[in-house]
């Protein structure tokens, strides 16, 4: 009997910025809000990373906001919960903003607003695919 192995893709269709920030995940997304003109809101629920057995290993602050004029939607998610982060390798950033549909915007010129945003100490422009816990963030 032949057997049959289903090979899936990760497709991370997505533009990812990390920033440090000193703020609490309210006023870091107020910052942000401000700075980059967005309307992000904090979610009912949290951003959640489960395991291999569907346990639930941490839970991260979750704000969204869907730009009707643009189609995209804004994503800032708190990097770490407790002592658990959602990209461990990228332990020093504080803070993810996920711009859905790659490509529409222009990261450079996106990543020097984040920059300028007061509260913003440093900013930077990821690609999803080098990044080993990318996984988290396909949602």
């Amino acid at each position: 009997m032949a057997k049959f192995t289903l090979s899936i893709e990760d497709d991370f269709d997505f533009d990812l910025f990390g920033f440090c920030s000193h703020y609490t995940d309210y006023r870091a997304c107020w910052a942000i809000n401000e700075g980059l003109d967005l309307k992000l809101v904090k979610s009912d629920e949290s951003f959640m990373v489960s395991g291999k057995k569907g346990e639930i290993l941490s839970a991260h602050s979750f704000y969204e906001w869907f730009d009707k004029e643009n189609l995209l939607t804004y994503y800032l998610i708190k990097n770490k919960d407790g002592v658990h982060f959602l990209i461990p390798e990228l332990s020093q950033i504080d803070y993810f903003l996920i711009v859905k549909e790659s490509g529409v915007i222009a990261p450079t010129e996106f990543l020097a607003k984040l920059k300028q945003t007061p509260g913003v100490l440093t900013g930077f422009h990821y690609d999803p695919f080098e990044l080993k816990s990318a996984k988290h963030l396909i949602f």
